[in-house]
């Protein structure tokens, strides 16, 4: 939990370094050398430990230079190649990394801008790292599989072997899932033919047929997934209700809050909007806190089921969804929607709407 902490905290430092961090000397200095020293554990300033401008005698050019090497027993296990955070690294392959990774044999090499980090190993060839990293993390969109995975290379907890025995399975899951979100937006024909193959269709599947049938399992498969996703919610909800009513010791107390009021009827998508905002949220206060009470006009979302303390207000139709934020004195400040994922764009003003609630005495 404390290490969970630490990274989150830390990603929120970044958020507010990030506009002042202009070159890479100040990348180095202001986001990575903190990362490996607050959240990763390591004394960044002891040379037996955390090497800067590592050289060496491996066979590499002699002016050949990486960022930062993590000593164990003197000799090099991971290796950092540094980039400005103005630097895309979505699409690089540093030649310098690899070629120091190959010839040093440590097992691991980091690519980050201080923001992002791609981790590589050499799943496909002995002494020869992948061309695709197994890990890739972004600070400021953090996942909560992937803080897992980081702290497996906190100091402590380091063990090479068991990184790099789940190394290929994290490496081939990240391509399944980037397969299967490929398939819900855009079906393949192989694809299409596969699951018409599995007893769908018995007939003969020509392009004439795959054709027909792309928008339909495109559309199954997409309501496949909002159905799953919605009982996953109501089954959370529903054990947030049961939690709540048996600390208050009130076991007769309706599963939802706003169903107090029987004439109105919280709907999926205000449910859906409630979890997205309450997951916004989740790092600057414990998600407990945050509650709703629906209305007849909107969903009100609030910090510890206060109605002084709304955080924002949602409207939500067919034609129209708009979302209200308590700004100062609670003034509104109203965004138009078109969709719900837009609520992540407001992440931001969210939190500066809870953090009034947090500092007022």
């Amino acid at each position: 939990m404390e290490f969970t902490n630490n990274i989150k905290q830390f990603s929120e430092k970044i958020g507010k370094l990030k506009e002042h961090v202009k070159t890479e000397e100040a990348t180095k200095t202001s986001l990575i050398m903190p990362f490996f020293s607050q959240v990763l554990g390591y004394d960044v300033f002891n040379p037996q430990e955390f090497v800067p401008e590592f050289t060496s005698s491996f066979g590499v050019k002699k002016d050949a230079r990486i960022d930062y090497a993590i000593l164990k027993d003197g000799k090099p296990t991971i290796l950092i190649e540094a980039k400005c955070m103005s630097e895309n690294i979505d699409s690089v392959h540093d030649s310098q990394l690899a070629m120091y990774l190959n010839a040093s044999k440590a097992k691991f090499g980091i690519l980050t801008n201080g923001v992002k980090y791609k981790f590589y190993t050499d799943l496909d060839e002995t002494n020869k790292m992948d061309q695709t990293p197994f890990l890739e993390i972004d600070l400021l969109d953090l996942k909560e599989h992937h803080i897992a995975e980081v702290k497996k290379f906190y100091k402590e907890n380091f063990n090479e072997e068991n990184i790099f025995s789940t190394a290929s399975e994290l490496r081939f899951s990240k391509e399944i899932k980037k397969y299967f979100a490929s398939q819900l937006n855009t079906p393949s024909d192989d694809f299409v033919r596969t699951i018409l193959a599995s007893g769908i269709y018995p007939g003969q599947k020509n392009q004439a047929v795959i054709e027909k049938f792309k928008p339909i399992i495109k559309k199954s498969l997409n309501d496949y997934m909002n159905e799953a996703m919605n009982e996953k919610i109501m089954a959370a909800l529903k054990n947030n209700s049961e939690d709540s009513r048996e600390a208050e010791g009130d076991t007769d107390a309706p599963a939802v809050e706003a169903a107090k009021e029987i004439d109105i009827e919280t709907t999926m998508e205000e449910i859906e909007a409630y979890y997205i905002i309450k997951s916004i949220l989740s790092d600057t206060v414990d998600p407990k806190r945050i509650t709703y009470k629906d209305t007849r006009s909107y969903l009100n979302i609030l910090l510890d089921n206060n109605s002084w303390k709304w955080i924002c207000r949602i409207v939500l139709h067919d034609h129209k969804k708009t979302l209200y934020i308590a700004g100062e004195n609670k003034k509104e400040e109203r965004y138009e929607l078109s969709g719900l994922n837009d609520l992540f764009k407001y992440k931001g003003n969210l939190k500066v709407s809870l953090q009034r609630y947090l500092e007022s005495k």
